[in-house]
């Protein structure tokens, strides 16, 4: 038994980081300092009315990004804006004080987009808030486009929450009572009654019924519910909750997520792997819960198989990742099946593997041990060779060097993401599969916003929870039960 343990600690020992990872480290916090500000303003040139590139867009309203054709992003994407403005509250309730008037017409805008009648229908019935995107002016996009998309409402909730509860805890209740809640109840209401029909996939893809879409909108529900009680107001669509979660379970194959599970008329072929799985990890990330597979918190044993699985289904197919074995990090693109643009791999799919890394660092920490499962266990060999099932606690040296470990590899990606940068610090959608260089949209904004949110997990910098902890109850029969919304046109004024 003892031989074996001076084993195991050796080669752990030989794992932990280098002088070499070191200096890595050290070459990404240089590049943190640098590129941050970039982003930031990278976010900021592509809001109206003001920014460089806004093209006009009204105020609070953002380009998707900076191209007008192949790709044409010179529009407003409910979802991409919602994330992106996830990240900017965060910058504004981490200091930045100058973001709040971006935040505040931000919420204006998005009262006027929930009023346009456009192809999915209108506000009256609740139907018009699945549309994906809108003209940067605010009105319809009439075109052909994979509609509807059902994420967005729930993402755009969950931001509005986040600065809502900031301005309770200012003291301003009538301000959140009356230009945040309004917009909330809508979307929450819209998540009560269509959660359970099919609509496109983030990638606007895969007609059927999405991981992250459920993910989302469970959490939306459970935090808005709070958010509601918290004002004195009542949200009925948030009683269905429980359904969401029980379906959330269905995604699970054993060691991974099935990300889709698309409707007879869409193309077949795809085997589910998707890095949507991680952007769910990140979104429903709960800094005070525990290691929940329900929820697929980050540190979680699905969430870590899962990670695995899904970054090493890019390992082989991307010629900027020869030679980059496991344990190391890689590119990563959206789905391996990909022919979107060459089908490369994005900036923010790259960040979003770092970012889970973060997040479950922080969890570990805050929970003060490591419970190392079998499933999990690949994960953590690919990392270091010999280690085993077990629980680590915060005191030991091993507990030291998984962490060390983790966050070397989580930095790993930052490096592919320095790598690739050109520069003047811009990001684009993508960059080449082969020769990493650019491609598609230019200054794409959720590619600055994914920059931003996972350098602030890297630095220890959190949301508030949501209140994961109180909602783990997965009933025992799944229902599609659903609540039919009341809707009415929000009217903010600050």
């Amino acid at each position: 038994m003892l031989l074996k343990s001076v084993f195991f600690a050796n080669a752990i020992a030989s794992a932990v980081a280098s002088p070499a990872s070191l200096q890595k480290r050290q070459d990404v916090d240089s590049y943190i300092e640098a590129e941050k500000p970039i982003a930031l303003q990278g976010i900021l040139n592509n809001f109206g009315p003001n920014g460089n590139l806004s093209r006009g867009a009204a105020p609070g309203v953002s380009i998707a990004g900076n191209s007008e054709t192949n790709p044409p992003y010179i529009y407003t994407w409910t979802r991409d804006s919602a994330l992106t403005m996830q990240s900017l509250i965060h910058e504004f309730l981490t200091g930045n004080t100058s973001l709040e008037p971006l935040i505040q017409q931000y919420i204006t805008s998005q009262a006027k987009i929930q009023t346009i009648t456009n192809p999915s229908g209108p506000l009256s019935d609740g139907s018009g808030l699945g549309e994906p995107k809108f003209n940067i002016n605010l009105t319809a996009y009439t075109g052909p486009w994979g509609r509807p998309q059902r994420e967005g409402p729930a993402v755009r909730a969950s931001a509005l929450v986040a600065y809502g509860n900031h301005l309770l805890e200012q003291g301003q209740r009538d301000k959140a009572v009356q230009n945040v809640w309004p917009v909330v109840r809508n979307d929450l209401a819209y998540v009560g009654q269509y959660w359970n029909q099919t609509g496109f996939d983030l990638w606007e893809e895969v007609n059927g019924t999405s991981f992250f879409t459920t993910a989302v909108h469970h959490k939306a529900l459970v935090e808005g519910q709070t958010f509601a009680e918290a004002l004195g107001q009542t949200c009925e669509g948030c009683t269905v909750a429980p359904a969401l979660l029980c379906h959330l379970q269905e995604f699970w194959n054993g060691t991974a997520i099935v990300s889709n599970y698309p409707t007879a008329n869409d193309p077949k072929g795809r085997s589910g792997v998707d890095i949507n799985s991680v952007l769910t990890a990140i979104h429903v990330f709960d800094p005070a819960a525990r290691c929940d597979d329900v929820t697929f918190q980050p540190c979680s044993a699905r969430a870590l198989s899962n990670h695995k699985v899904s970054v090493d289904s890019f390992r082989a197919i991307y010629g900027v990742n020869q030679g980059r074995t496991a344990g190391q990090a890689v590119a990563v693109g959206r789905y391996p099946e990909d022919v979107f643009m060459g089908g490369n791999p994005w900036y923010l799919a790259t960040l979003a593997s770092a970012e889970m890394l973060y997040d479950a660092l922080h969890q570990w920490d805050h929970q003060h041990a490591i419970h190392i499962m079998n499933l999990s266990l690949p994960f953590f060999t690919d990392l270091l060779p010999g280690i085993k099932p077990g629980v680590y606690p915060s005191e030991t040296p091993t507990y030291q060097k998984i962490t060390s470990a983790v966050r070397t590899y989580a930095d790993g990606f930052l490096s592919v993401v320095q790598e690739y940068t050109p520069a003047d610090g811009g990001l684009s959608e993508e960059y080449d599969r082969d020769t990493g260089v650019q491609v598609s949209a230019p200054d794409l904004t959720w590619s600055y916003a994914a920059f931003l949110t996972a350098v602030a997990r890297r630095d220890g910098s959190v949301p508030s929870s949501w209140g994961s902890s109180a909602a783990l109850k997965v009933p025992g029969k799944c229902t599609g039960a659903s609540v039919k919304g009341s809707y009415a046109a929000a009217k903010p004024s600050w």
